[in-house]
């Protein structure tokens, strides 16, 4: 769990003492400043350590996985993969199919970082605003892109003109705006929520005995699974509205 005082999780300090030199590097070459003992972050080591559990997770899944004879994993994975495939059709539509593998790796990856910090001596990196941040850009990205890939230059930017064509000066600025606001909205409701979560479930820990922390752990777990799913549908939101064919 975090608290309010800075420290070390064990994953930061593993890399600050082996892995200090390319940090320092890379920091110097974008012009960031930073302290040279110290160029990682716990945010930087703990989401590194998250992408590390889900491709172990992963691989041994890939080895496990059976046609005649599925098990526990294999059920809870393909339960995952029935739900995303349904809200993707949901929110998407008609060949929500291929954007199914970009909506599960962003559910699955945030959930893991929301919940890594339920586990003593770990933090969440969604607690930091370079993560949920980091992926906004990257879902702010994919949905123009799809949208672009989709329908072509032409048709996608008419989408930004408003179903009348002289409401186009009006209605320009205003989807531009809407557009680059989204990021912003996506970083704050992610970041916001699991930090005053955490923050919570501190005090709460610090203060009382067993019975209550349970009960704000059982809502932590709550709100990282909330969270991770309102991200992924805002995600599949932006994307279906970007593929859209309808004319204007």
């Amino acid at each position: 769990m975090a608290s309010e005082v800075e420290f070390d999780v064990w994953t930061t300090t593993l890399f600050n003492k082996f892995l200090a030199a390319p940090a320092n590097k890379v920091l110097d070459w974008v012009g960031v400043q930073h302290d040279p003992a110290h160029p990682w972050s716990n945010w930087m080591t703990m989401e590194i350590f998250v992408v590390a559990v889900i491709v172990v997770v992963f691989a041994i899944l890939k080895g496990r996985l059976s046609v005649d004879r599925p098990g526990k994993m294999q059920h809870i994975f393909e339960l995952f993969l029935g739900f995303f495939r349904e809200q993707a059709n949901d929110n998407v539509g008609h060949g929500s199919s291929k954007y199914v593998p970009f909506f599960g790796t962003l559910f699955l990856f945030i959930l893991f970082m929301n919940l890594i910090g339920l586990v003593p001596g770990f933090e969440s990196p969604t607690m930091n605003p370079a993560v949920p941040l980091g992926l906004a850009v990257c879902t702010f990205l994919y949905y123009n892109f799809q949208g672009l890939r989709e329908q072509g230059v032409g048709k996608y930017l008419a989408h930004f003109l408003g179903p009348i064509w002289w409401m186009a000066p009006l209605m320009v600025p205003i989807e531009i705006i809407s557009h680059l606001a989204r990021p912003m909205s996506l970083t704050i409701r992610l970041y916001a929520n699991m930090y005053a979560g955490e923050q919570v479930t501190m005090a709460f820990l610090t203060l009382t005995f067993l019975v209550i922390p349970v009960a704000f752990l059982g809502l932590h777990l709550f709100v990282a699974f909330l969270q991770a799913f309102i991200f992924m549908v805002l995600a599949m939101v932006y994307v279906g509205a970007a593929v859209s064919h309808e004319e204007h």
